[in-house]
């Protein structure tokens, strides 16, 4: 027998001492394991959820002070006049073609600068009915800019976000006459103050190259939005049969609410949207 197993102490263990004998074997496959050093799945957790709350608590307490300061209106953002919010007041499945109607309403507005800023260079070209084209157009910028907004676009807004009959039919009257204007402005008739298809070729056959390429681009502007706006006046046509609505229910309509409530809107129904 080997003298160093007669000196080997038979009761001694054979784990090390170092290690507490108590401590759970699993822990470190458990899911409070650490993934960054003083920090565990459940406090990391912890934070980013306290996180998420100081956000949020930021942006009510900015909304908060916006609306103590302005209103809750806030739309148009250099004057706020109305509240416009679709996220907020249009039903998810509507939202798209809304949103789509607002651009078409802010193409139609970029239009309108650039048809008056086309007509600038046709007086200035020698046009003889430059001055009733400038006039015109400058004139339109605001007329036909908010009457937009608030004759067919409005309206368009508040029936999907009500489902009431009226808006409706307020939208397909005005969007109608809409888009016979939006004809008549790519037509371009001198002295109109339109910048369309007859102004932009007179321009060209001039040499007035600057005033034709700004022709053009109204031209387009003006097509743009009222192929646009037919396309959507089509669906939203489907759309107004699909749900029931008629002229009866509309007149029914304006009998109960009457005519302020389709074009103002209280401060109590812009806060329970």
């Amino acid at each position: 027998m080997n003298s160093a197993d007669i000196t080997q102490n038979p009761f001694a263990s054979s784990a090390s001492l170092d290690k507490n004998p108590f401590d759970d074997p699993f822990a470190d496959t458990t899911p409070s394991a650490t993934v960054y050093p003083g920090t565990t799945v459940r406090q990391a957790d912890l934070d980013q959820r306290e996180r998420d709350l100081e956000r949020r608590e930021r942006e009510l307490q900015q909304r908060s002070e916006h609306i103590r300061k302005h209103g809750r209106n806030n739309f148009p953002p250099f004057f706020p006049l109305i509240y416009h919010d679709i996220s907020a007041e249009i039903p998810e499945a509507s939202r798209p073609i809304i949103s789509r109607l607002f651009q078409l309403w802010l193409v139609l507005g970029a239009t309108l600068i650039i048809n008056m800023v086309a007509c600038i260079f046709i007086l200035t070209s020698g046009s003889s009915d430059g001055g009733k084209d400038l006039g015109a157009s400058i004139g339109y910028i605001p007329v036909i800019g908010i009457l937009s907004f608030l004759l067919w676009y409005r309206p368009i807004y508040n029936g999907f976000m009500k489902e009431q009959a009226l808006y409706y039919y307020l939208f397909f009257f005005f969007c109608g006459w809409h888009l016979l204007f939006s004809v008549y402005m790519i037509l371009g008739i001198p002295s109109t103050g339109s910048a369309g298809l007859i102004q932009t070729i007179s321009r060209f056959s001039g040499g007035s190259l600057v005033a034709g390429i700004l022709g053009i681009i109204t031209t387009v502007g003006w097509t743009l939005q009222g192929v646009g706006l037919g396309f959507y006046y089509r669906q939203i046509w489907q759309h107004h049969n699909a749900q029931g609505h008629t002229l009866d229910k509309a007149k029914g309509e304006l009998a109960v609410h009457g005519a302020k409530s389709y074009f103002m809107r209280d401060r109590a129904e812009g806060s329970a949207a």
